[in-house]
């Protein structure tokens, strides 16, 4: 992985190669002489000490509610150009770069294919008079075992990191990305109100309940680092990841809707619904 970071990319649009940029992506007549229109003739001074200087014509950047789109467009434009690795398979998709607003990942299987696309990525970004910050650009290998990646910009090499946070989101060498902290957020937050959905309306049968617990622990065993060959009894696993029995989850919230029922004026909609529902058989 390559994280690329671009020097001041909004205020280094040329408008020139911008609009030939929108006229390649279908944007052309009214609609493009509309844009243009925006930025046609645009000056700037600058205040100092109290004065202000001459007016000036600025011919990059841009400075209203468009530059987002016009921005995501360009650099769009400049990786499809920049293209001639088929990237890392995800799925049944092979994805070469991840891009929001100004932030890049280039990816690929192998270090001499990263460099041959950060190769051409940088080509491109010259040629629409971008420019890539080596100080801030950085590669990452996704391995268990430490590999070297040496990638360069001209005569500069990028440093290499062990991890790096990405819109947010911490990518680590070792760990895909992923720390035990995240692991649990992801199963509290995703993972447990996604098995749970409706449960307060479920009639929790023995199948039931064994079909929920192998559901929980095979995901506990993964963010536990282990395997369900592991001979690892579940409470040991709940008390080391700190979490609460899912089944114990369900009960308490069980107990809850039947106390919010109780609570409710007698002879309700739910209330009706419950004591129709209470007076089915179980089964198991």
């Amino acid at each position: 992985m390559c994280f690329v970071d671009l020097e001041k990319a909004y205020d280094r649009v040329p408008r020139s190669i911008l609009w030939g940029v929108l006229r390649e992506y279908g944007v052309d007549g009214p609609l493009i002489r509309a844009v243009q229109s925006l930025y046609r003739r645009s000056r700037s001074l600058v205040p100092i000490a109290g004065c202000k200087s001459d007016s000036f014509p600025v011919r990059v950047g841009q400075g209203c509610p468009l530059p987002p789109v016009l921005f995501i467009t360009f650099i769009d434009r400049i990786s499809r150009c920049s293209r001639g690795v088929e990237g890392v398979e995800f799925g049944r998709w092979k994805i070469s770069s991840l891009l929001f607003a100004d932030d890049v990942v280039l990816l690929a299987p192998s270090s001499k294919d990263l460099q041959h696309m950060l190769g051409r990525f940088t080509t491109e970004c010259e040629a629409a008079w971008m420019r890539i910050s080596t100080s801030k650009s950085e590669s990452m290998v996704l391995a268990r075992k430490k590999v070297e990646c040496l990638l360069r910009v001209g005569e500069e090499v990028l440093p290499q990191v062990e991890e790096f946070k990405y819109l947010g989101i911490l990518f680590a060498r070792d760990e895909g990305g992923l720390s035990r902290k995240a692991k649990l957020t992801i199963y509290r937050s995703i993972y447990v109100p996604i098995l749970t959905y409706g449960h307060q309306r479920w009639v929790m049968t023995k199948r039931m309940r064994l079909r929920i617990q192998a559901a929980e622990m095979s995901f506990l065993h993964r963010v536990a680092g282990l395997n369900l060959r592991d001979r690892v009894r579940s409470p040991d696993i709940w008390e080391e990841l700190g979490v609460e029995p899912l089944l114990l989850h369900i009960k308490r919230s069980h107990l809850g809707w039947l106390g919010h029922l109780a609570r409710m004026p007698f002879r309700g909609v739910p209330d009706m619904s419950h004591r129709e529902e209470a007076s089915w058989p179980a089964q198991d």
